[in-house]
């Protein structure tokens, strides 16, 4: 326990990193809402805060819809991050209505149960091949062999990326994912500043391609939108397919290999699942509450709100700790241990209210496809090295898991 005026609470520090659950205990012990220095955020630790806040219009991704940055008492970001902040700014999850609402529409469409449906297929065959691979060389590092190639693909196969100009697309994204942790350094800044420059101009050329030959696409389709008068705008539509491909596979990555790092580790799990397969829905699920890839989501205050009894003046941000949130023992009994077969399960890793994740049903049948994959065609798959976790924590993962197939 730290001291009283200290928290335990640090993003920065590798004991943290390695398990941040019991620093997450001693925060949601501490109160609802703690003000974090280092940051200049407010911490909220507690399920029941977390899932309200999520849902309440008094705070934003942006604030400015409705303020300029001098009236909410911000700062302009640097001129020098403007490529960034251009491209980050017009995607749907950081926009609030009418805007976000406008875009969500269109990209529900390619987002619906039985547009998902018809991709099962498809990621069954790939995962099926990325699996026979790892198996016949013996092994591998379950990162890069699978997790990887599988969502880029699904998502690169929705976006209307040719197979030849995939091999950018997971590069790309982690350089501008990069940005989304506390306090990023220049070093990072510039790498998400130059990995959205080249991105957005790959999608020029890719959307001006769609417009002289459109196809069965998600990019083809949002042009289409934006020609018909749906006021899409190209920065938007670029944004827009930026935003799907970092969501759609950052997390989806993480969560297998951290899922499978959590099984390893508590190997009578793992030898239930692989006695009954039909345990890997209720699996997927305890996982991603486990050790969710997302530890936390930004809000900003638009208007005061108080939270027991403490006022969080507008112009605050709010952090709100989903890893904490998906171990609070007020919602889930004995929250710190891994169990397969958790019945009531709430956990917030998909987030919550408008933000709510389009793509996690895609996310669920990638994940128990990969998962079904590894169980049936490798069950004697197991770690081979303790792996080295990434010096992220807003994102978390795990530099490689290095497996062999015994």
């Amino acid at each position: 326990m730290s001291g009283p005026g200290e928290l335990a609470f640090d993003p920065w520090d590798a004991e943290f990193l390695a398990d941040p659950y019991p620093a997450y205990a001693e925060l949601r012990e501490r109160g609802r809402v703690l003000h974090y220095a280092p940051t200049g955020q407010w911490l909220v630790p507690r399920h029941a805060d977390v899932s309200a806040l999520l849902r309440d219009r008094r705070l934003g991704r942006t604030y400015q819809h409705r303020f300029t940055h001098e009236e909410f008492g911000r700062s302009a970001p640097a001129p020098e991050h403007e490529p960034f902040h251009t491209l980050n700014d017009h995607g749907m999850l950081d926009l609030e209505p009418p805007d976000h609402t406008r875009i969500r529409r269109l990209v529900s469409k390619a987002f619906t149960p039985r547009t998902v449906e018809q991709l099962r297929p498809y990621v069954e065959q790939l995962a099926g091949e990325l699996v026979e691979r790892l198996v016949r060389r013996g092994g591998g590092d379950l990162l890069t062999d699978v997790a990887e190639p599988l969502p880029v693909a699904v998502i690169a196969q929705m976006l209307g990326v040719p197979e030849a100009d995939r091999a950018p697309l997971r590069p790309w994204s982690a350089d501008i994912c990069g940005m989304y942790e506390l306090n990023p350094s220049q070093e990072v800044a510039a790498k998400a500043v130059r990995a959205s420059v080249e991105f957005s101009d790959y999608l020029r050329e890719l959307i001006a391609q769609r417009r002289k030959e459109p196809g069965d696409d998600l990019v083809s389709g949002l042009i289409a939108a934006h020609d018909e008068g749906d006021r899409l705008t190209e920065q938007e539509v670029i944004s827009t397919c930026v935003l799907l491909l970092n969501a759609g596979h950052e997390a989806t990555v993480n969560a297998t290999v951290n899922g499978w790092y959590a099984l390893f580790r508590n190997p009578e799990q793992l030898a239930a699942l692989r006695a009954d397969h039909s345990l890997v829905p209720a699996a997927i699920e305890e996982l991603m509450r486990y050790d969710t890839p997302l530890q936390l989501f930004e809000r900003w205050v638009l208007d005061d709100i108080e939270i027991d009894g403490v006022v969080v003046p507008r112009g605050a941000e709010l952090a709100l700790l989903f890893g904490s949130a998906n171990h609070d023992p007020a919602v889930f009994a004995d929250p710190g241990r891994l169990d397969l077969t958790r019945a009531d399960n709430p956990h917030i890793s998909f987030s919550a209210g408008i933000h709510y994740c389009i793509g996690a049903p895609l996310a669920r049948i990638e994940l128990a496809t990969s998962m079904r994959a590894l169980l049936e065609r490798a069950p004697t798959l197991r770690m081979a090295a303790e792996p080295e976790r990434k010096p992220n924590f807003v994102i978390r993962g795990l530099e490689g898991l290095t497996v062999e197939v015994a």
